[in-house]
């Protein structure tokens, strides 16, 4: 049975962050609100964590994961970046965005795209994700809360609680969530592509 954990989306407390990370680290599966809508996360080598979440979201090889990386410099530990892809992201982080780049060694080869050995970064603008990230130290395994049939990602913790009950180990709670995942960027090739249109503005990629 999943818990269910209220956080202030504003000033979250340390208390509460604690346990959640506590629980991550011992090889938990949370829903947690960002800054565009809810997300799976589980610590990056969390091989069991990676594959609940495959068989919730019944996903395959061709799936980009994406790292949710808490500044800047840690995002630059996972994925190539070039001068150009720099000035891209900077300027657009944190914020709605996923940006899918070239790999480093630091990254797992399971959770890297079977072809390109590309994966997804982003650097979220929500109170409770930041902190989470802050206090686990290390970039949290993510993808969005869609489930299989639905229209949309789910957004509301209590509906998430009753559908995923007992296949996650916690959903965390604070308040109104964003209703669009995340705009999806391949910045991998020679020019940007926009694989997804989601809460961030597309047309600075176009």
């Amino acid at each position: 049975m999943a818990r269910f954990i209220d956080v202030h989306p504003v000033n979250p407390q340390p208390r509460a962050i604690n346990q959640i990370v506590a629980l991550i680290r011992d090889g938990g599966l949370i829903a947690y609100p960002t800054d565009s809508c809810y997300a799976l996360g589980c610590q990056v080598g969390n091989r069991d964590g990676l594959d609940r979440i495959k068989e919730i979201r019944k996903l395959d090889d061709r799936h980009h994961f994406t790292l949710v990386c808490r500044d800047f410099a840690q995002l630059g530990q996972f994925v190539q970046v070039s001068n150009t892809v720099f000035r891209l992201v900077k300027a657009s982080t944190p914020g709605p965005y996923t940006f899918i780049l070239p790999a480093t060694k630091e990254v797992p080869r399971r959770l890297l795209h079977a072809k390109k050995k590309t994966v997804g970064v982003r650097i979220c603008d929500n109170a409770v994700t930041q902190a989470l990230l802050a206090e686990l130290g290390e970039p949290l395994l993510s993808t969005t809360l869609t489930l299989p049939g639905d229209d949309g990602p789910l957004t509301l913790a209590w509906e998430i609680q009753d559908r995923l009950d007992h296949q996650i180990d916690a959903v965390v709670d604070a308040g109104e969530c964003g209703m669009e995942p995340t705009t999806v960027v391949d910045l991998s090739g020679d020019e940007p592509e926009v694989l997804r249109r989601g809460a961030g503005d597309a047309s600075r990629f176009e």
